[in-house]
């Protein structure tokens, strides 16, 4: 057999290895990586740290009392959210930037679950911090088996659909409050429907602080981005509110939030109600760890960090338990939250905020999730992707997070089969300005040498793709300007042929040869052509059909002037 390409062939199993995974770190700083960010901290940093995160912790508080409203439950518990699951976090988790606490798009998934359980508020409280425990026994189990490979099927295009349905879901959710309507419905659909149907109804006085208030908000965060627009606004509104008594005039606000840390328990919940919350816990396991380890990554390729998938499943578990005694409920990742609360003492304050504040707070969070130059850069690439991107968006506004998501996922799936199924191949001719062969649809002054043709598949050889190459290599040799009596098959970006490949190989070289066409192999790397010889295949072709440039095979055939 011809000698193979240089660094083609397999390293025996006796051989090391040149691929070797980083040295393996301390028990205790796996199990706690903030141990070993303590280590390295710099003090420094210490001064623009803690301008950080109290600027963050003023973001957090106005938005974690919105979402739990989304959740159907209390603000108070959008407070309780933010203590133990941070800290949890902070011991745990392998991102140094990852922020957690009450996520809109979760929240919305916990009130689905609890919303139609009961309507009593404090056994509503109960469901959603079971729930919590649920979601957090989720995360560990799949730690323990490992799925932190999950995330490497979750495709941009669906991240982004997925960041512009919850985006339309959350404006949307928010017409009754800015409108002064009480709206019931839970679907976006319904919600707008009913609102047209109650517009009539509507409080202007209501709509006239919620407007002033968004405008505000759109401002600050357009003239002077760095000031924390959101906590000045909440603030504004809860004095004015305050002093003016918006209450009095039909405006409705917050109400009483108790004050003070909550209490350590267990949720006491109705034994018949536990197997209803399962389904939900499980989609919010999936929708919180698809949001929480693809920002993750987002934030550590920024600074040239690793995120450990598994550590986060762990980080995340924890989380949600603390959160769940605690008195929260599940929890997500976020930019705009903290791992920080000292803010407790403006609950009492906090009873004036108007809703329609809370509303045009989320509204306006809601804006920043749109990036239409995120739709753009899908466009350049793929009008299926993008396709996937609107389908994801669409789901997630009629259908759901979790539907929405797992049919986002699906489709790339299919996708991802599609696009093997119908791999980018060339044939090849010789260029010569780049000195080297190369595709001649690329390149129309690549010469093509009478008798011979130069097929090459840009992909695995598999199942689903072997008899679109079969036929593919027909179609170039009926193509081709001279009757061909040389194939040479470019097998440079062959990293896998599995039985029904080597199958269609096999039936090609043996049907080829009774046409009087030799079939050759060029360039073929040490794992393939160690599958092939087991299977066969590289006997038919013959040891002296094995080529390790494409250049050498041309030259070997007989009809060959180059």
């Amino acid at each position: 057999m011809a000698e193979k390409s240089d660094g083609a062939s397999a390293p025996d199993e006796d051989d090391a290895s040149p691929f070797q995974p980083p040295a393996r770190r301390p028990l205790l700083h796996r199990l706690a990586p903030v141990i070993e960010h303590v280590r390295h901290y710099r003090g420094g940093t210490l001064r623009r740290d803690l301008l950080a995160g109290l600027t963050v912790a003023a973001l957090a508080l106005p938005s974690s009392l919105a979402y739990a409203e989304i959740a159907g439950l209390s603000p108070v518990i959008g407070l309780y959210a933010l203590l133990l699951p941070a800290v949890a976090y902070t011991l745990l988790g392998s991102s140094r930037q990852m922020i957690i606490g009450p996520d809109g798009s979760i929240a919305a998934l916990v009130g689905t679950a609890v919303i139609p359980l009961t309507a009593d508020p404090e056994q509503r409280a109960s469901l959603a911090a079971m729930l919590a425990l649920f979601v957090g026994g989720v995360f560990l189990a799949a730690r323990l088996v490992r799925l932190g490979w999950i995330a490497d099927y979750l495709s941009r295009p669906v991240l982004i659909g997925y960041v512009h349905g919850v985006a339309v879901v959350l404006i949307v959710g928010q017409f009754g409050k800015l409108l002064g309507l009480n709206i019931g419905a839970q679907n976006p659909p319904e919600e707008v429907v009913e609102v047209v149907g109650e517009i009539t109804d509507l409080s202007w006085a209501t709509l006239a602080v919620g407007l002033v208030c968004l405008a505000a908000l759109l401002l600050f965060g357009w003239l002077v981005p760095k000031l924390p627009g959101q906590l000045i606004v909440v603030v504004l509104a809860i004095v004015i509110s305050a002093v003016v008594g918006l209450a009095d005039h039909g405006i409705a606000i917050v109400g009483e939030i108790p004050a003070g840390l909550p209490s350590l328990e267990v949720p006491d919940v109705r034994l018949s109600d536990m197997p209803r919350l399962i389904p939900a816990a499980l989609g919010i396991f999936f929708v919180g760890f698809s949001a929480e380890i693809l920002t993750a990554r987002s934030v550590a390729g920024r600074h040239g960090q690793h995120v450990e998938t598994n550590a986060e499943l762990a980080a995340m578990g924890a989380a949600n338990l603390a959160a769940g005694i605690s008195q929260g409920f599940p929890i997500g990742a976020s930019g705009s939250r903290t791992s920080v609360n000292d803010q407790m003492c403006l609950t009492a304050p906090i009873q004036y905020l108007p809703q329609a504040t809370l509303g045009a707070v989320i509204v306006t969070a809601a804006l920043g999730m749109i990036d239409l130059g995120a739709w753009r850069g899908l466009a350049r690439i793929s009008r299926v992707e993008v396709g996937i991107a609107a389908i994801t968006m669409a789901g997630v506004v009629t259908v759901g997070v979790l539907r929405a998501l797992l049919l986002a996922v699906a489709l790339s799936v299919v996708d991802a089969v599609r696009r093997s199924a119908s791999p980018h191949d060339a044939v090849l001719g010789w260029v010569e300005r780049l000195d080297r062969y190369a595709d001649v649809r690329l390149h129309p002054s690549a010469k093509i040498v009478p008798g011979v043709l130069i097929y090459r598949l840009d992909d695995r050889l598999f199942f689903a793709n072997a008899d679109y190459v079969k036929g593919r290599i027909r179609e170039a040799i009926s193509g081709a300007p001279a009757p061909v009596r040389w194939l040479v098959f470019d097998a440079e970006a062959l990293n896998h042929v599995d039985v029904t490949g080597t199958r269609m190989l096999t039936e090609l070289i043996g049907s080829l040869r009774k046409e009087s066409i030799t079939f050759v192999f060029a360039r073929l790397h040490g794992p393939t052509s160690d599958h092939l010889e087991e299977a066969g295949v590289l006997d038919l072709v013959g040891e002296e059909h094995v080529y390790p440039t494409v250049r050498s095979a041309v030259q070997a055939a007989p009809t060959a002037t180059t």
